[in-house]
């Protein structure tokens, strides 16, 4: 091979992981592939490949003399998608020092919609139970989860030409509404603690931000401290996501002169989150058998649980989220401004019923029973899509409002 040849192949594949980088890094991408891999998981669990599929989710592999010998879809979902909630964890201490959270005159409004925006969709879900005569409480928690990828992916995609401030709005509604989601998780879904193993997490993650605040970002060092207390929370009987948020937390967001450490770190993880952890999960979270499944369709749509959450997504959301601003807004001195208003603030509402990857997970904690979890994840595929698909038609409508409050401005 020749000087210049070997060069190429140098130059080659540095900016084919750059591209790679930038395009994981994406939202409306990112979004769009959790959205792809769902549908193939979706139509492989209800194919002839079904049998196949259901037999690669539950194989086990791992030390079972430490507590990790987990099937793979457990692995996806206590595993991997830890590195999906340390970016959570990272992108929440960014807002909170640096971003929309730090100033509460501002972002009062839609921490306050976040909160209304989770307690509409549960009392929706727990109403449907009551009146059908179901006792599935358990899954209250399910709808009340936004997907932050997901929905700034129709946002993207179909929203073009909004203010830019619903955008901002949209964020920090999602941002404080998986804050809500993991509290949820830690305070509702964990049993049988083990508070030796939770003490060590904690003590490993403490190790962790000493070292990260000290600037000691070796990855042979770091990475390893992050394995050790994700292994540590899984025992503890904590769901092992949170060891992810944690550490994501306990890292500096200050800028200096070298930059900011979240940011780096993000930069970091987001192509393993969005290219590796999400996809991965999706996949065997999506995989809801319905044909051939005891009762078929008709079971899982009739099943209250399903049900509930295909309309508390959708419904309860924007209840939520849009009830509580138009309240606010006119009984208390918070206002919305920039040129957003309560009918932007409707589609936003849709969009946060987008619940996938979270409302997905706390769908395979709140119930123990197969069947009943299935028909959960089949509540969200169904809510989820009726929220994006409301969503995307509210923004357009919206959007022909906005072109023609604008048009005069363009014509002088």
């Amino acid at each position: 091979m020749s000087p210049s040849s070997r060069t190429g192949t140098r130059r080659l594949t540095p900016s084919f992981v750059g591209r790679l980088r930038s395009l994981l890094a994406d939202e409306t991408v990112s979004g769009m592939i959790v959205i792809v891999v769902a549908m193939i998981a979706l139509l492989v669990a209800n194919s002839p490949l079904s049998h196949a599929y259901h037999h690669l989710a539950h194989i086990e592999f791992g030390p079972a003399s430490i507590g990790l010998h987990l099937s793979v879809h457990e692995w996806a979902a206590d595993g991997l998608l830890t590195i999906f909630f340390f970016v959570v964890g990272l992108e929440l201490k960014t807002e909170f020092v640096t971003g929309a959270l730090r100033d509460m005159k501002e972002a009062a409004l839609p921490m306050l919609a976040a909160a209304f925006g989770m307690i509409g969709p549960a009392l929706l879900y727990v109403l449907v139970q009551a009146a059908t005569g179901s006792t599935a409480w358990n899954g209250w928690a399910v709808p009340t989860a936004t997907d932050i990828a997901f929905a700034v992916a129709i946002l993207s995609l179909f929203g073009k030409g909004m203010p830019p401030t619903a955008r901002t709005f949209l964020l920090t509604l999602a941002v404080v509404d998986d804050l809500l989601a993991i509290i949820v998780i830690a305070v509702f879904y964990s049993s049988g603690l083990n508070f030796l193993a939770l003490a060590g997490a904690l003590a490993v993650i403490a190790v962790f931000a000493v070292l990260v605040n000290r600037r000691i970002t070796h990855w042979w060092l770091l990475i390893p401290l992050g394995v050790l207390a994700w292994a540590l929370m899984l025992n503890s009987g904590v769901h092992a996501t949170i060891a992810g948020v944690a550490l994501g937390l306990v890292v500096p967001a200050t800028r200096t002169r070298q930059g900011q450490m979240t940011h780096d770190f993000v930069e970091a993880a987001q192509p393993w989150s969005a290219g590796l952890a999400l996809p991965v999960f999706a996949f065997f979270a999506a995989g809801v058998t319905i044909i051939g499944a005891p009762g078929g369709v008709a079971s899982a749509v009739t099943d209250p649980v399903t049900i509930g959450i295909a309309v508390a997504l959708p419904l309860g959301k924007l209840l939520g989220i849009w009830g509580s601003v138009a309240v606010l807004t006119r009984t208390t001195r918070l206002r919305l401004g920039h040129g957003v208003d309560l009918p932007d603030i409707a589609a936003i509402g849709l969009l946060a019923g987008i619940g996938f990857t979270v409302a997905m997970l706390i769908g395979g904690l709140a119930f123990t029973d197969e069947t009943m979890v299935a028909h959960a994840r089949f509540g969200v595929i169904i809510g989820t899509f009726a929220a994006a698909l409301l969503g995307a038609l509210a923004l357009r409508m919206r959007l022909r409002v906005h072109a023609r409050g604008s048009a005069p401005h363009r014509e002088r």
